[in-house]
Protein backbone atom coordinates (compact mmCIF):
# COMPACT_ATOMS: atom_id res chain seq x y z
CA UNK A 1 0.00 0.00 0.00
CA UNK A 2 1.67 3.82 -0.86
CA UNK A 3 1.58 5.98 1.47
CA UNK A 4 0.35 9.21 0.81
CA UNK A 5 2.69 12.34 0.90
CA UNK A 6 -0.06 14.28 3.56
CA UNK A 7 -0.06 11.01 5.54
CA UNK A 8 -0.12 11.70 9.80
CA UNK A 9 2.09 9.16 10.33
CA UNK A 10 5.25 10.52 12.07
CA UNK A 11 7.92 7.99 11.36
CA UNK A 12 7.60 6.85 8.18
CA UNK A 13 10.02 3.86 7.13
CA UNK A 14 13.47 4.96 5.34
CA UNK A 15 14.72 3.29 2.81
CA UNK A 16 18.26 1.60 2.82
CA UNK A 17 20.27 1.66 -0.49
CA UNK A 18 23.38 -0.17 0.89
CA UNK A 19 21.59 -3.40 2.07
CA UNK A 20 22.88 -6.77 1.48
CA UNK A 21 20.03 -7.74 -0.86
CA UNK A 22 20.69 -4.60 -2.94
CA UNK A 23 17.11 -3.28 -2.90
CA UNK A 24 15.98 -0.33 -1.05
CA UNK A 25 14.52 -1.84 2.48
CA UNK A 26 12.68 0.06 4.95
CA UNK A 27 14.31 -0.01 8.52
CA UNK A 28 11.54 -0.63 10.93
CA UNK A 29 12.65 0.31 14.72
CA UNK A 30 9.47 -0.64 16.19
CA UNK A 31 10.92 -3.88 17.05
CA UNK A 32 7.99 -5.92 16.54
CA UNK A 33 9.59 -8.43 14.57
CA UNK A 34 6.95 -8.04 11.52
CA UNK A 35 8.25 -7.46 8.46
CA UNK A 36 9.70 -4.38 6.78
CA UNK A 37 6.89 -1.86 5.20
CA UNK A 38 7.71 -1.26 1.71
CA UNK A 39 9.59 1.18 0.57
CA UNK A 40 8.84 4.69 -1.00
CA UNK A 41 8.92 4.54 -4.86
CA UNK A 42 12.14 7.32 -5.74
CA UNK A 43 9.05 9.78 -7.57
CA UNK A 44 7.02 9.76 -4.48
CA UNK A 45 10.05 11.31 -2.86
CA UNK A 46 10.87 13.83 -5.73
CA UNK A 47 7.01 14.91 -4.70
CA UNK A 48 8.13 15.57 -1.64
CA UNK A 49 11.08 17.45 -2.21
CA UNK A 50 9.49 19.96 -4.56
CA UNK A 51 7.02 21.68 -2.38
CA UNK A 52 6.11 24.77 -3.57
CA UNK A 53 7.90 27.78 -1.76
CA UNK A 54 4.96 29.07 0.30
CA UNK A 55 4.74 26.11 2.02
CA UNK A 56 8.81 26.28 3.02
CA UNK A 57 9.96 28.00 6.47
CA UNK A 58 13.02 29.77 5.96
CA UNK A 59 14.31 30.82 9.03
CA UNK A 60 16.55 33.24 7.96
CA UNK A 61 14.49 34.46 5.32
CA UNK A 62 11.75 35.18 8.50
CA UNK A 63 14.47 36.96 10.40
CA UNK A 64 15.62 39.50 7.92
CA UNK A 65 12.09 40.19 7.77
CA UNK A 66 11.85 40.79 11.43
CA UNK A 67 15.14 42.81 11.33
CA UNK A 68 13.81 44.64 8.53
CA UNK A 69 10.22 45.81 10.53
CA UNK A 70 12.56 46.05 13.23
CA UNK A 71 14.55 48.74 11.37
CA UNK A 72 11.50 51.23 10.22
CA UNK A 73 10.09 51.12 13.57
CA UNK A 74 13.08 52.41 15.08
CA UNK A 75 13.71 54.62 12.38
CA UNK A 76 10.28 56.44 13.05
CA UNK A 77 10.88 56.49 16.45
CA UNK A 78 14.02 58.32 15.56
CA UNK A 79 12.18 60.61 13.74
CA UNK A 80 9.36 61.38 16.02
CA UNK A 81 11.77 62.14 18.72
CA UNK A 82 13.71 64.44 16.44
CA UNK A 83 10.13 66.21 15.58
CA UNK A 84 9.56 66.65 19.31
CA UNK A 85 13.04 67.03 20.38
CA UNK A 86 13.23 64.44 22.80
CA UNK A 87 16.94 63.35 23.54
CA UNK A 88 15.88 59.88 24.93
CA UNK A 89 13.82 58.69 22.29
CA UNK A 90 15.72 59.93 19.54
CA UNK A 91 18.81 58.22 21.24
CA UNK A 92 16.54 55.06 21.02
CA UNK A 93 15.61 55.15 17.61
CA UNK A 94 19.02 55.60 16.72
CA UNK A 95 20.64 52.66 18.47
CA UNK A 96 18.22 50.50 17.87
CA UNK A 97 18.05 51.23 14.11
CA UNK A 98 21.72 51.19 14.20
CA UNK A 99 22.75 47.49 16.21
CA UNK A 100 19.85 45.93 14.21
CA UNK A 101 21.27 47.10 10.65
CA UNK A 102 24.46 46.10 11.71
CA UNK A 103 22.76 42.67 12.72
CA UNK A 104 21.68 42.79 9.36
CA UNK A 105 24.61 43.71 7.15
CA UNK A 106 27.72 42.06 9.46
CA UNK A 107 26.89 38.21 7.98
CA UNK A 108 27.35 38.75 3.97
CA UNK A 109 30.26 41.79 4.71
CA UNK A 110 31.92 39.02 7.05
CA UNK A 111 31.67 36.51 4.21
CA UNK A 112 32.82 39.37 1.54
CA UNK A 113 35.82 40.19 3.64
CA UNK A 114 36.72 36.39 4.01
CA UNK A 115 36.62 35.77 0.16
CA UNK A 116 38.01 39.30 -1.21
CA UNK A 117 41.00 39.12 1.98
CA UNK A 118 42.77 36.02 2.80
CA UNK A 119 44.22 35.40 6.33
CA UNK A 120 47.63 36.25 6.02
CA UNK A 121 46.19 39.99 4.43
CA UNK A 122 43.92 40.33 7.46
CA UNK A 123 46.81 39.36 9.66
CA UNK A 124 48.73 42.00 8.03
CA UNK A 125 46.06 44.67 8.35
CA UNK A 126 45.61 44.42 11.73
CA UNK A 127 49.35 44.44 12.33
CA UNK A 128 49.30 47.47 10.64
CA UNK A 129 47.19 49.11 13.19
CA UNK A 130 49.01 47.31 15.57
CA UNK A 131 52.39 49.39 14.43
CA UNK A 132 50.44 52.72 14.85
CA UNK A 133 49.03 51.96 18.05
CA UNK A 134 52.63 50.85 19.38
CA UNK A 135 54.12 54.10 17.83
CA UNK A 136 51.78 56.36 19.68
CA UNK A 137 51.93 55.01 23.26
CA UNK A 138 55.62 54.79 22.47
CA UNK A 139 55.25 58.52 21.64
CA UNK A 140 52.57 59.29 24.89
CA UNK A 141 54.91 57.74 27.77
CA UNK A 142 58.15 58.93 26.81
CA UNK A 143 56.47 62.39 26.67
CA UNK A 144 56.58 62.82 22.77
CA UNK A 145 53.44 64.36 22.52
CA UNK A 146 53.68 66.48 26.02
CA UNK A 147 56.66 68.10 24.38
CA UNK A 148 54.94 68.75 21.36
CA UNK A 149 52.59 70.39 22.69
CA UNK A 150 54.66 72.57 24.82
CA UNK A 151 56.38 73.73 21.44
CA UNK A 152 53.59 74.42 19.72
CA UNK A 153 52.19 76.39 22.99
CA UNK A 154 55.68 78.31 22.76
CA UNK A 155 55.07 79.39 19.04
CA UNK A 156 53.72 82.79 18.64
CA UNK A 157 52.16 84.14 15.58
CA UNK A 158 55.43 85.42 13.79
CA UNK A 159 57.04 81.88 14.20
CA UNK A 160 54.14 80.31 13.02
CA UNK A 161 53.91 82.59 9.74
CA UNK A 162 57.72 81.83 9.15
CA UNK A 163 57.26 78.41 9.79
CA UNK A 164 54.53 78.73 6.89
CA UNK A 165 56.67 80.58 4.48
CA UNK A 166 59.16 77.54 5.00
CA UNK A 167 56.56 75.06 4.19
CA UNK A 168 55.61 77.11 1.38
CA UNK A 169 59.36 77.03 0.44
CA UNK A 170 59.54 73.80 0.41
CA UNK A 171 56.78 73.10 -1.85
CA UNK A 172 58.43 75.02 -4.02
CA UNK A 173 61.32 72.72 -3.54
CA UNK A 174 59.53 69.76 -4.08
CA UNK A 175 57.80 71.33 -7.15
CA UNK A 176 60.56 72.42 -8.88
CA UNK A 177 62.03 68.58 -8.12
CA UNK A 178 58.90 67.19 -9.60
CA UNK A 179 59.77 69.34 -12.74
CA UNK A 180 63.34 68.44 -13.17
CA UNK A 181 61.80 64.70 -13.01
CA UNK A 182 59.43 64.92 -15.78
CA UNK A 183 61.52 67.09 -17.66
CA UNK A 184 64.27 63.65 -17.01
CA UNK A 185 61.43 61.36 -17.81
CA UNK A 186 60.93 62.81 -21.05
CA UNK A 187 64.51 63.00 -21.79
CA UNK A 188 64.91 59.34 -21.24
CA UNK A 189 62.16 58.53 -23.26
CA UNK A 190 62.72 60.77 -26.36
CA UNK A 191 66.11 58.94 -26.49
CA UNK A 192 64.98 55.28 -26.52
CA UNK A 193 62.42 56.23 -29.04
CA UNK A 194 65.40 58.00 -30.85
CA UNK A 195 67.72 55.07 -30.35
CA UNK A 196 64.27 52.22 -31.89
CA UNK A 197 64.19 54.60 -34.93
CA UNK A 198 68.56 54.72 -35.54
CA UNK A 199 67.88 51.11 -35.35
CA UNK A 200 65.14 50.88 -37.76
CA UNK A 201 67.05 53.11 -40.30
CA UNK A 202 70.09 51.10 -39.87
CA UNK A 203 68.40 47.56 -40.82
CA UNK A 204 66.59 49.57 -43.83
CA UNK A 205 70.29 50.44 -44.78
CA UNK A 206 71.16 47.13 -43.89
CA UNK A 207 68.80 45.97 -45.69
CA UNK A 208 69.24 48.19 -49.20
CA UNK A 209 73.02 46.96 -49.16
CA UNK A 210 72.85 43.14 -49.33
CA UNK A 211 69.98 43.90 -52.19
CA UNK A 212 72.66 46.04 -53.91
CA UNK A 213 75.33 43.39 -53.49
CA UNK A 214 73.18 40.53 -54.48
CA UNK A 215 72.31 42.46 -58.20
CA UNK A 216 75.65 43.11 -58.64
CA UNK A 217 77.49 39.76 -57.68
CA UNK A 218 74.62 37.57 -59.86
CA UNK A 219 72.87 37.26 -63.52
CA UNK A 220 69.80 36.86 -64.08
CA UNK A 221 69.56 33.33 -63.38
CA UNK A 222 70.91 33.35 -60.10
CA UNK A 223 74.76 32.50 -60.85
CA UNK A 224 77.57 33.90 -59.26
CA UNK A 225 78.98 36.32 -61.89
CA UNK A 226 81.42 39.23 -60.73
CA UNK A 227 83.51 41.00 -63.31
CA UNK A 228 86.49 43.13 -61.99
CA UNK A 229 84.66 46.54 -61.92
CA UNK A 230 81.53 44.78 -59.60
CA UNK A 231 83.88 43.54 -57.30
CA UNK A 232 85.26 47.00 -57.00
CA UNK A 233 81.69 48.24 -56.36
CA UNK A 234 81.19 45.68 -53.93
CA UNK A 235 83.90 46.08 -51.51
CA UNK A 236 83.16 50.04 -51.99
CA UNK A 237 79.56 49.62 -50.63
CA UNK A 238 81.04 47.20 -47.69
CA UNK A 239 83.46 49.87 -47.24
CA UNK A 240 81.13 51.97 -46.81
CA UNK A 241 78.72 50.66 -44.70
CA UNK A 242 80.68 48.92 -42.02
CA UNK A 243 82.09 52.40 -41.39
CA UNK A 244 78.50 53.61 -41.00
CA UNK A 245 77.07 51.06 -38.81
CA UNK A 246 77.20 50.20 -34.99
CA UNK A 247 78.68 46.77 -33.92
CA UNK A 248 75.72 45.15 -34.44
CA UNK A 249 75.51 46.24 -37.80
CA UNK A 250 79.36 44.87 -38.85
CA UNK A 251 78.17 41.50 -37.38
CA UNK A 252 75.21 41.45 -39.52
CA UNK A 253 77.27 41.98 -42.70
CA UNK A 254 79.82 40.02 -41.84
CA UNK A 255 77.69 37.16 -41.28
CA UNK A 256 75.74 38.21 -44.80
CA UNK A 257 78.73 37.97 -46.47
CA UNK A 258 80.13 35.05 -44.95
CA UNK A 259 77.13 32.73 -45.63
CA UNK A 260 77.04 33.92 -48.82
CA UNK A 261 80.75 32.77 -49.84
CA UNK A 262 81.33 36.25 -51.13
CA UNK A 263 84.44 36.75 -48.70
CA UNK A 264 85.35 32.93 -49.64
CA UNK A 265 88.61 32.84 -52.03
CA UNK A 266 87.16 30.70 -55.21
CA UNK A 267 88.53 28.50 -57.96
CA UNK A 268 88.60 30.60 -61.07
CA UNK A 269 89.12 29.54 -65.03
CA UNK A 270 91.88 30.83 -66.97
CA UNK A 271 90.06 32.72 -69.41
CA UNK A 272 87.27 35.06 -67.83
CA UNK A 273 88.16 34.50 -64.28
CA UNK A 274 85.01 33.34 -63.86
CA UNK A 275 83.81 30.87 -60.29
CA UNK A 276 84.13 27.55 -61.07
CA UNK A 277 81.35 25.25 -59.84
CA UNK A 278 82.33 21.59 -57.73
CA UNK A 279 79.72 19.99 -59.59
CA UNK A 280 77.56 19.43 -56.28
CA UNK A 281 75.84 22.84 -56.57
CA UNK A 282 78.44 24.88 -54.76
CA UNK A 283 81.66 26.81 -55.62
CA UNK A 284 85.37 25.27 -55.84
CA UNK A 285 87.48 27.03 -53.06
CA UNK A 286 90.84 27.74 -53.68
CA UNK A 287 92.69 28.94 -50.88
CA UNK A 288 96.15 29.68 -52.27
CA UNK A 289 95.31 31.13 -55.71
CA UNK A 290 91.45 31.67 -55.39
CA UNK A 291 90.00 35.40 -55.71
CA UNK A 292 87.05 36.75 -53.11
CA UNK A 293 84.61 38.67 -54.59
CA UNK A 294 85.04 41.22 -51.52
CA UNK A 295 88.02 41.69 -49.72
CA UNK A 296 88.01 43.19 -46.42
CA UNK A 297 91.40 44.64 -46.38
CA UNK A 298 91.56 46.89 -43.54
CA UNK A 299 88.40 47.54 -43.55
CA UNK A 300 88.25 46.18 -39.79
CA UNK A 301 91.10 47.37 -38.32
CA UNK A 302 90.42 48.91 -35.33
CA UNK A 303 86.48 48.27 -35.61
CA UNK A 304 84.60 47.88 -32.28
CA UNK A 305 82.27 44.97 -32.53
CA UNK A 306 82.43 43.42 -28.90
CA UNK A 307 79.63 41.45 -27.40
CA UNK A 308 78.36 40.24 -31.37
CA UNK A 309 77.25 37.22 -32.99
CA UNK A 310 80.43 35.86 -35.74
CA UNK A 311 79.65 32.85 -35.42
CA UNK A 312 81.13 30.72 -38.75
CA UNK A 313 82.20 33.93 -40.32
CA UNK A 314 84.81 34.01 -42.70
CA UNK A 315 87.38 36.39 -41.63
CA UNK A 316 90.78 34.94 -42.81
CA UNK A 317 93.16 37.91 -44.09
CA UNK A 318 91.60 40.29 -43.06
CA UNK A 319 93.38 43.22 -41.02
CA UNK A 320 91.96 43.34 -37.76
CA UNK A 321 94.59 45.32 -35.82
CA UNK A 322 93.67 46.89 -32.63
CA UNK A 323 89.61 45.60 -33.36
CA UNK A 324 87.64 45.38 -30.38
CA UNK A 325 86.46 41.31 -30.31
CA UNK A 326 86.45 41.26 -27.10
CA UNK A 327 83.01 38.39 -25.34
CA UNK A 328 82.44 37.93 -28.95
CA UNK A 329 80.76 34.63 -30.03
CA UNK A 330 83.43 33.35 -32.67
CA UNK A 331 82.92 29.25 -32.70
CA UNK A 332 83.80 28.38 -35.96
CA UNK A 333 85.15 31.41 -37.06
CA UNK A 334 88.07 31.22 -39.77
CA UNK A 335 90.78 33.61 -38.75
CA UNK A 336 93.76 32.13 -40.40
CA UNK A 337 96.07 34.88 -41.61
CA UNK A 338 94.13 37.31 -39.85
CA UNK A 339 96.05 40.46 -38.77
CA UNK A 340 95.15 40.40 -34.48
CA UNK A 341 98.23 43.00 -33.64
CA UNK A 342 97.12 44.00 -30.54
CA UNK A 343 93.43 43.04 -30.75
CA UNK A 344 91.10 42.24 -27.78
CA UNK A 345 89.80 38.83 -27.29
CA UNK A 346 88.83 38.98 -23.84
CA UNK A 347 85.97 36.73 -23.04
CA UNK A 348 85.33 35.62 -26.46
CA UNK A 349 84.20 31.90 -27.65
CA UNK A 350 86.94 30.27 -28.89
CA UNK A 351 85.50 27.17 -29.83
CA UNK A 352 86.76 25.66 -33.25
CA UNK A 353 88.40 29.02 -33.79
CA UNK A 354 90.49 28.40 -37.27
CA UNK A 355 94.10 29.85 -36.17
CA UNK A 356 96.23 28.67 -38.56
CA UNK A 357 96.15 25.73 -41.32
CA UNK A 358 98.90 22.71 -42.25
CA UNK A 359 100.14 21.25 -38.54
CA UNK A 360 101.19 22.73 -35.33
CA UNK A 361 104.70 22.30 -35.27
CA UNK A 362 105.11 23.95 -38.49
CA UNK A 363 102.26 26.48 -38.59
CA UNK A 364 103.54 30.43 -38.12
CA UNK A 365 102.15 33.70 -38.64
CA UNK A 366 101.28 35.30 -42.14
CA UNK A 367 104.59 37.20 -43.43
CA UNK A 368 104.10 40.23 -45.82
CA UNK A 369 106.99 38.49 -48.18
CA UNK A 370 106.14 35.24 -48.37
CA UNK A 371 103.91 33.07 -49.66
CA UNK A 372 101.81 30.86 -47.22
CA UNK A 373 101.72 26.84 -47.78
CA UNK A 374 98.23 25.62 -46.41
CA UNK A 375 99.85 22.32 -46.19
CA UNK A 376 102.41 22.56 -43.99
CA UNK A 377 101.16 25.57 -42.13
CA UNK A 378 104.41 28.09 -42.55
CA UNK A 379 103.22 31.45 -43.00
CA UNK A 380 99.65 30.49 -42.97
CA UNK A 381 98.63 31.39 -39.47
CA UNK A 382 97.08 34.56 -37.61
CA UNK A 383 99.06 37.08 -36.66
CA UNK A 384 98.12 37.13 -32.30
CA UNK A 385 100.93 39.74 -31.02
CA UNK A 386 100.20 41.39 -27.78
CA UNK A 387 96.56 40.23 -28.16
CA UNK A 388 94.82 39.99 -25.44
CA UNK A 389 93.27 36.35 -24.37
CA UNK A 390 91.96 37.48 -20.99
CA UNK A 391 89.13 35.03 -20.30
CA UNK A 392 89.00 33.55 -23.31
CA UNK A 393 85.87 30.68 -23.41
CA UNK A 394 86.71 27.00 -24.88
CA UNK A 395 90.69 27.18 -25.43
CA UNK A 396 91.21 23.96 -27.00
CA UNK A 397 95.06 22.77 -26.35
CA UNK A 398 95.95 23.53 -30.02
CA UNK A 399 95.10 27.11 -29.97
CA UNK A 400 96.61 27.35 -26.78
CA UNK A 401 99.70 25.96 -28.08
CA UNK A 402 99.92 28.26 -30.88
CA UNK A 403 98.60 31.49 -29.06
CA UNK A 404 101.36 30.68 -26.61
CA UNK A 405 104.26 30.12 -29.03
CA UNK A 406 103.50 33.25 -31.55
CA UNK A 407 101.43 35.77 -29.13
CA UNK A 408 104.79 37.53 -27.68
CA UNK A 409 105.66 37.70 -23.94
CA UNK A 410 103.24 40.35 -22.73
CA UNK A 411 99.76 37.76 -24.25
CA UNK A 412 101.44 35.36 -22.85
CA UNK A 413 100.60 36.09 -19.60
CA UNK A 414 96.78 37.09 -20.36
CA UNK A 415 95.99 33.14 -21.84
CA UNK A 416 94.06 31.12 -19.76
CA UNK A 417 95.73 27.74 -18.74
CA UNK A 418 99.03 29.34 -18.81
CA UNK A 419 102.47 28.94 -21.35
CA UNK A 420 104.80 26.73 -19.24
CA UNK A 421 106.96 24.51 -20.93
CA UNK A 422 105.47 26.19 -24.00
CA UNK A 423 108.73 27.95 -26.11
CA UNK A 424 108.13 31.37 -27.42
CA UNK A 425 108.69 30.89 -31.00
CA UNK A 426 108.19 34.74 -31.41
CA UNK A 427 111.32 35.65 -29.64
CA UNK A 428 109.89 38.89 -27.73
Amino acid sequence: MTIPPDSPQSNPPVTTPNSASGDGVADDNSGNGKSPAKAIPSRQLAHLSILPLSKRTDPEHETNQSLALITLIAIAILIVGLTIDNFWIAMSGTLVSFLVSVRVIWPPLHRWLSAAISPQGRAQFVATFGVLASLLGLARLTGVVRRFDEVLRSLDSDSIGSLAEWIGALGQIMIAILAVYIAWRQYVISKDLTIQQNIITQQQTIDAYFQGVSELALDSEGLLEDWPQERAFSEGRTAAILSSVDALGKAKVLRFLSQSRLLTPLKRDRHLGRPMLDGYGGYLEDREYGVRVIDLHVMLAGADISGTDLRWTELSDANMVRANLSRCDLVGANLARTVLYEANLSGADMKGVRLFYGSLEHASPRSRSKRPDYETGAYAGAVVENANFTGVLRLDEQQRYYCCAWCGEKSRRTIPGGCDGIPNKLGR
